[in-house]
């Protein structure tokens, strides 16, 4: 659960909680003592470096291609039909 805010609070406070929500807190807004929201941050996409990657799978078994391609086959799918 995240710090509780009052309306008038994210309105003259604006600068500080989007700093908050940029290091992941969250909040409960509420408007005469009463929760009327919740302010959370949204999950950014990370990218990683390439090399780093590479580095961390650079002792990896090999994939047989053949063999992961029967496996994906095998575990779903992937028709084209509609799910209801």
């Amino acid at each position: 659960m995240g710090e509780v805010i009052s309306q008038r609070e994210l309105r003259n406070d604006s600068g500080r909680i989007m700093r908050a929500l940029d290091e992941g807190h969250s909040f409960i807004v509420t408007r005469n003592s009463v929760p009327v929201g919740e302010l959370r941050p949204l999950r950014r996409q990370r990218l990683v470096d390439a090399r780093l990657v590479s580095e961390l799978f650079r002792g990896a078994p090999r994939i047989d291609r053949d063999r992961f391609r029967q496996d994906l086959d095998a575990t779903v799918d992937q028709g084209l039909e509609p799910r209801a």
